[in-house]
């Protein structure tokens, strides 16, 4: 034993921008309707999470939630991981196995990025949801099982469906309501909360103290693009946690990506703002009293919180720096 508390890594969704408490609304009233759902979304972009929250909020919570990942499984191994084989069904089958379809009896069966699952499998998958039957791999009993499906994709179906990829039966099997997930990049007023979210779990995980963000890190944090979402925001914490564990976490800290150069709410590259030798994005669009603020915060970070060499690096007076701090 190491002593390391193990905590569930499954997290609750964060909710503080408006994109993502109106999609929460969504969520709330197909939990309770026996619908199927589609989550479209950038990978990363959390719908995982979703799934599972409609899960959690069904009638349905008591039962299992079983994910599959269909981009992850190799073609060979996909019908028995989904349907489970007989002992003996295959070189290697030395004994009998459920799938996940049979594991999800009585909850939720969550397929990710449904549309890379083999041509082949969608039509076994489309018999299944049509009378609920199946039949192990190497099995000569159908088996009945009574859960509810709900599918994750990184590119729409119908796209999946003009372009061949996608059996266009099964499409219309399943499609029901389909839900856009926002990027991360979209709902800036989740990261800090996700920052924080994070940074509890992975302390935890780990058993380390929990590091402090730094107020100049956090702005930074907020304003980077994350073309990898959730997770890449997810892995950074982690990387910073470790690194930093039961410190303060500064600019420097963070990876080159962060620091070399963030992407504006409003899409388009801004030039960044050079405060010494570090690096810090000011946004054009945002408030004058939070430029001030972020420039101010990464100062004193570099001074080691000194208020007279900060004014002095700046070029204004003690009584300044003073005044402004006061004001927060």
């Amino acid at each position: 034993m190491t002593g390391k508390r193990q905590i569930d890594v499954v997290l609750e969704p964060v909710m503080q921008s408006s994109s993502m408490r109106q999609l929460d609304r969504l969520v709330r009233v197909l939990a309770a309707k026996e619908v199927g759902v589609t989550l479209v979304g950038e990978s990363g972009s959390g719908k995982e999470v979703l799934a599972r929250r409609v899960h959690d909020l069904s009638h349905r919570r008591t039962g299992p939630f079983v994910p599959i990942n269909c981009a992850a499984i190799p073609e060979p191994l996909f019908e028995s991981e989904l349907f489970g084989h007989e002992k003996g069904a295959f070189t290697g089958a030395s004994a009998r196995a459920r799938g996940k379809i049979e594991a999800s009896q009585g909850g939720t069966l969550f397929l990710d990025e449904i549309g890379d699952m083999p041509m082949a499998l969608q039509a076994k998958l489309l018999r299944f949801l049509e009378n609920r039957k199946f039949m192990r791999v190497g099995g000569t009993t159908k088996i009945n099982v009574d859960s509810r499906l709900i599918c994750a994709t990184l590119r729409p179906l119908d796209e999946e469906v003009r372009a061949g990829r996608f059996r266009a039966d099964l499409y219309y099997r399943i499609q029901g309501v389909s839900l856009k997930v926002p990027p991360l990049r979209d709902r800036r007023p989740d990261i800090a909360p996700l920052v924080h979210q994070f940074v509890a779990q992975i302390s935890a995980k780990h058993g380390i103290a929990a590091p402090k963000i730094g107020r100049a890190a956090m702005a930074v944090l907020r304003e980077y693009d994350w073309p990898g979402n959730v997770r890449e925001l997810r892995n950074v914490i982690e990387l910073v946690s470790l690194l930093r564990a039961g410190s303060q976490v500064r600019i420097r800290d963070l990876p080159p990506a962060l620091q070399e150069g963030i992407v504006s709410n409003g899409g388009r590259r801004v030039s960044p703002a050079w405060v010494s030798k570090d690096i810090i994005q000011v946004g054009l669009d945002r408030p004058l009293e939070d430029i001030i603020d972020q420039v101010l915060h990464a100062v004193l970070e570099l001074e080691g919180g000194n208020r007279s060499h900060a004014a002095h690096r700046l070029g204004i007076s003690l009584r300044t720096v003073q005044r402004h701090l006061a004001r927060q």
